[in-house]
């Protein structure tokens, strides 16, 4: 997981969006631009045919005031559901926007972990979202390989080659943290909005 950038522009908040039952579709539409069809949780691509829930990080604040742009993220359904049943039991809890967050949950080989074994708000991060789950950490290792390989048929640098692809098929480039770690290139989504 890498941590989840909130902009002070944001066009939720410049709308004036609010979460309300039965319709959210411009608020869905929105999440999915500003995390580039990226699930929050998980880093896999959010296509049109998943199911792509609007998640209240904090449920309790789901249909109250005080629930808001800073609370919402778009991620897969079923980790929507997994983690709706367990918050209670993992806090405190690391907030997805820390700043701090991609030091205190490391990527180690395709697994996320904390950095330090007695962070308990680290640790109740990675139960709750269920991130050091096997088939994902599975999945993760499998792309990751495959991006090595495809990058060395290629014969480009790594850079160049998630580059070139993000402008030709950005629904291929998923698992950023670990991109971006195991490959040392940076998942530069700015290049997708010069060309929109």
């Amino acid at each position: 997981m890498r941590q989840v950038l909130k902009s002070t522009e944001s066009k939720i908040i410049e709308r004036k969006l609010t979460y309300k039952e039965g319709n959210n579709d411009e608020l869905r539409q929105l999440l999915a631009d500003e995390q580039h069809c990226i699930c929050a949780y998980t880093e896999t691509y959010l296509g049109p045919s998943d199911d792509a829930h609007i998640e209240h990080f904090n449920p309790l604040l789901k249909g109250n005031a005080e629930d808001n742009y800073n609370n919402w993220f778009l991620v897969k359904g079923l980790w929507n559901t997994r983690k709706a049943k367990k918050w209670s039991d993992d806090q405190p809890i690391l907030h997805p926007t820390a700043e701090d967050l991609e030091s205190r949950i490391v990527y180690n080989n395709g697994d996320y972990e904390p950095a330090n074994p007695n962070d308990i708000e680290a640790i109740n991060l990675i139960k709750l979202l269920d991130l050091d789950n096997a088939r994902l950490a599975d999945q993760r290792k499998r792309y990751v390989r495959l991006k090595k390989q495809e990058i060395k048929d290629a014969n480009k640098s790594s850079q160049q080659f998630l580059d070139d692809l993000l402008m030709s098929y950005p629904e291929g480039v998923y698992f950023i943290r670990a991109l971006q770690e195991e490959l040392q290139v940076k998942v530069n989504f700015d290049l997708l909005e010069k060309y929109d």
